[in-house]
Formats: structure tokens, C-alpha cells, sequence
């Protein structure tokens, strides 16, 4: 961490106007970002999708719960994995405290991961997450989506609209639906990688901080991540 300039209280308060100017132009910049992405067409959903949840099989439009929109986050937590991933999981701890507030403004957020329920049921007690977690094992969704991928067809694989890097089968990524009145599904956004980084409540409170995100000098970004029940035998 360098070492910041040390001034009088005027000073700090030129500088912060500066900065606060900056802000605004951010902000005002998200907010017509935000209305471009409310501004892209649809895609219908023809596929039919079936999933293991809490009351058993439900499909595509049971996981709306009776609203309009919902939001789906693609956690990484592959058939054969025996928890589910740390990065993961440090945006699924934010999910709690808002699905409530989320459904009064017609939102539906789950999430859903490839594993069987029974892994999902175990690891969410392990956490102490209430948010719904639905498998997609017996089904085509998480492909689909291009969140998971064969390693047997791994040429000309996509994430994130791009060529896929590297070796991994499950990547993250959120995606949102719409279903009208006449039932009808569709597909209104995705977002993978760094995209996910405005979900995250934690990494917005660091980016406030003289640290900020502390990750430049670590092997791989987000490398000090555990899973929240093991920061107190993490070395």
C-alpha cells in the first residue's frame, strides 16, 4: 500500500469535491448503462427445463414463485465436487438478508447448480443460507446458459461471449428471466466474470476502504477466499 498525502482539513476538502464530481459522473454513467441493459430485446425460452428443489421436480416457470422476473445466479458446484466453490459462496452469503426485498419489487433470486439436491441441501445447512437452491443435474439448463461444459467438447466452447479459457467445467455467471402474463418465458440478460462484481456487497465496501481490494500481490485474484466457516483456521 503507498503511502497517501497528509493534509489539512481545506485541502481534504478540495480534494474530495474533486472526487465527489467524479462519483456523480459514475453514478449518472451506471444509471444509463443500467437503462441500455433494461433496453435489450428478449429471447425466447422453448426449452423445456426441469429441476430438483425443495417440493420436488419444478420447472423453468415454477422457480418464478408467482413473479415476473427472476434472477438466476449459476453456482459452481459441478456432480462431482463435494462442496461448493469459495468464490461462490462469498457472493451466495449476500443473498440472505435481500430476497425478501427482491420479492416486493416482483423478483424471484435463486440459485442453481448442477450438483444433487441432497449435496445442495447438506452444504446450505453447512452455511446457514435459507436463499432456494435448485439442482439442474437432469438437465440441459446449465449448458445452455454456458456456465458448464463438456471437457470432451471443449473446442469452440463460450463464456462470457468469448472464447472459454482454460480447463474448468463450471464457471459463474447470473441470468434474468420474464415471464408474462400468458406464461411465456423469456431470456433478458446474462453476466459472467468481472460482471459480477457489482453483486458482491463485501467487495463494494472494500473498494471504499485505503486497501481496497488487497489482491494485487496474491497468486490469483480472490486467492484469500474461504469459505465463511473456515476463516478461523485459515492461516
Amino acid at each position: 500500500m503507498k503511502n497517501s498525502k497528509v493534509v489539512g482539513a481545506a485541502e481534504w476538502l478540495r480534494a474530495r469535491q474533486v472526487l465527489l464530481a467524479k462519483e456523480k459522473e459514475f453514478t449518472r454513467a451506471r444509471d444509463a448503462l443500467s437503462e441500455a441493459r433494461r433496453d435489450l430485446p428478449w429471447e425466447r425460452v422453448e426449452k423445456s427445463y426441469v429441476f430438483e428443489g425443495p417440493a420436488g421436480k419444478e420447472t423453468l416457470a415454477d422457480l418464478f414463485g408467482g413473479r415476473s422476473q427472476l434472477i438466476v445466479y449459476h453456482f459452481m458446484f459441478g456432480p462431482d465436487s463435494t462442496a461448493g466453490c469459495t468464490g461462490c459462496s462469498f457472493w451466495a452469503d449476500n443473498f440472505n438478508g435481500i430476497t425478501v426485498h427482491l420479492e416486493q419489487r416482483d423478483v424471484t433470486l435463486l440459485a442453481i447448480s448442477r450438483a444433487s439436491r441432497e449435496k445442495l441441501v447438506a452444504f446450505q445447512k453447512r452455511l446457514g443460507w435459507s436463499f432456494k437452491w435448485v439442482s439442474s443435474s437432469d438437465s440441459d439448463f446449465n449448458f445452455d446458459y454456458q456456465v458448464s461444459f463438456d471437457p470432451n467438447r471443449a473446442e469452440g466452447a463460450s463464456y462470457n461471449y468469448a472464447p472459454k479459457p482454460g480447463p474448468a467445467t463450471e464457471m459463474p455467471g447470473i441470468s434474468v428471466f420474464y415471464r408474462d402474463e400468458a406464461g411465456a418465458i423469456f431470456h433478458t440478460y446474462s453476466t459472467f466474470g468481472r460482471g459480477l462484481d457489482l453483486l458482491n456487497t463485501a467487495y463494494n465496501y472494500l473498494d471504499l476502504v485505503p486497501k481496497g481490494r488487497d489482491e494485487a500481490d496474491l497468486p490469483h485474484r480472490m486467492a484469500w477466499v474461504r469459505h465463511h466457516d473456515n476463516y478461523r483456521t485459515a492461516v
